[in-house]
């Protein structure tokens, strides 16, 4: 039996109606022929939003640490590394194939003070002691690895789930699936902390061989102004806008009627319109001025080293609040929790910028009653290895590695798998990229082998052909 296909925004009726593209070719101009194309693209996208069973939760906030932290010093303590350190690997462990590792390269040890906390007593180290302070709520995944053993084939696997480009982001994916819950504001949003690009650049929230509608927004929440460009010129009044736009409308209905394979048209018509509504919804959801001191202190707005990421945060908090689905926020932007070398330096300062905004973040979610229906994910796109790399550094670890996951159903204060006791090969339920991935459709009331997408008459699925559901995140 051929597995339950959701409709493509680009069917054509069974009964011979018109087509999406069809119905706006022949809808006139101006701001008439723009609604028309809001109200069809909304109710397809309604026709989208058809979960496979019900869902825990309703949207996701991904934390990124791009670089990929280390986590033999955050979140899985290893006693034997320290006592071994500056000895070489020993001979009962295979080292694995990573980017540039320094073969025979000696253990480093993890200058780290660990402890226990809350009633589950959970392990953290001193790099994350607010973190340390939610863990009742966390559930830590010990046992991740994939197959990128470098920045651009680690990041592109844990967006998309292949470690080679083409594919859909997990966030398309999702908005693919579930629609949008607030037409005027974009289903799936990226922020990142720097105004640089990550590794692999916009093919990180890219929409693959989707159509490009369904591809993230990136916003900048480093400055007074998140959205770009939202407002209008000064003496661009409504009507000369409406004119503007009327104009625009023509020209691209003429482009698209030559042209009706290109989704990235229809996308940027969809995307005008889009930015038409964002006017009335977007400044109201992007005003932190609403919030109170207590709120902005929690976060940490008030400190120079926390400010940026506690920003973003805070406004992923409300995006959430007014319906956005996917809501990805890059920490050390550009690879920056890459630490070939002085890892101490590194992680202290990128520990230090996340840490507290993270905490605040799902305490608020919390408070506000929105972390039952908010799934909270944090991590890179791979670990750091045991073994010492230019004397102070690790290097990439795609072989076992740490992540965690809070909200949305998932039950927090528990352990999920384990890595060997140097913490170099996830050795007990290993959970890949594309299990990783599974479990949030699954969340998200989405099964990743039923919810596929034709593409050149081939059925393709957010995690290939492969991935599970843990259903330990769940029960515990």
């Amino acid at each position: 039996m051929r597995p339950h296909r959701l409709a493509t925004a680009d069917d054509h009726d069974a009964t011979g109606m018109l087509s999406r593209r069809s119905l706006l070719q022949a809808g006139g101009t101006g701001l008439g022929s723009l609604a028309v194309s809001w109200l069809v693209s909304r109710d397809l996208q309604a026709g989208l939003a058809a979960p496979h069973h019900p869902a825990k939760a309703r949207s996701v906030i991904w934390l990124f640490m791009e670089g990929g932290p280390s986590h033999l010093d955050l979140l899985d303590p290893k006693p034997l590394l320290n006592e071994l350190s500056g000895k070489p690997l020993p001979s009962s462990f295979r080292e694995p194939i990573t980017a540039m590792g320094e073969r025979g390269a000696p253990l480093l040890a993890s200058p780290r003070t660990w402890a226990q906390h809350g009633e589950s007593g959970l392990w953290a180290s001193d790099w994350m002691p607010h973190i340390a302070t939610q863990l009742d709520d966390i559930a830590v995944i010990r046992s991740c690895t994939t197959d990128g053993i470098n920045h651009a084939g680690g990041v592109c696997q844990m967006n998309t789930c292949l470690n080679t480009a083409g594919r859909p982001s997990l966030g398309s994916w999702v908005h693919y699936g579930l629609g949008s819950a607030n037409e005027d504001l974009p289903a799936f949003v990226v922020m990142c902390d720097s105004s640089g690009r990550p590794v692999n650049g916009p093919r990180n929230w890219g929409s693959g061989f989707m159509p490009a509608a369904h591809q993230g927004v990136r916003i900048d929440g480093i400055g007074e102004e998140p959205i770009r460009f939202l407002k209008p010129p000064k003496g661009f009044d409504a009507a000369r806008q409406q004119e503007s736009l009327a104009l625009l409308a023509d020209f691209n209905r003429a482009h698209a009627a030559d042209r009706p394979q290109q989704s990235e048209l229809e996308a940027r018509i969809r995307s005008y319109e889009l930015a038409f509504r964002m006017q009335q919804a977007a400044p109201e959801a992007v005003d932190l001025s609403q919030e109170t001191e207590v709120t902005k202190q929690l976060y940490g707005l008030d400190h120079k080293d926390t400010e940026t990421f506690g920003r973003n945060c805070l406004l992923a908090r409300r995006l959430v609040e007014r319906g956005v689905r996917f809501i990805q926020l890059f920490s050390g932007t550009g690879s920056k929790w890459d630490s070939h070398s002085d890892i101490e330096n590194n992680h202290s300062r990128l520990c230090r910028s996340m840490d507290k905004p993270v905490a605040g973040l799902l305490a608020d979610l919390k408070q506000r009653g929105l972390l039952d229906e908010t799934l909270v994910v944090w991590g890179g796109e791979f670990g750091r290895t045991p073994m010492s790399e230019k004397g102070n550094g690790r290097d990439h670890n795609p072989t076992g590695f740490s992540i965690w996951m809070a909200g949305g159903g998932v039950k927090g204060g528990q352990v999920i798998g384990a890595t060997d006791e140097l913490g170099l090969h996830a050795v007990e339920d290993r959970m890949h990229v594309r299990d990783i991935h599974a479990s949030v459709l699954w969340l998200l009331g989405l099964d990743n082998m039923t919810l596929t997408y034709d593409h050149k008459g081939r059925p393709e699925r957010p995690t290939i052909n492969e991935g599970r559901f843990n259903r330990q995140l769940i029960t515990g």
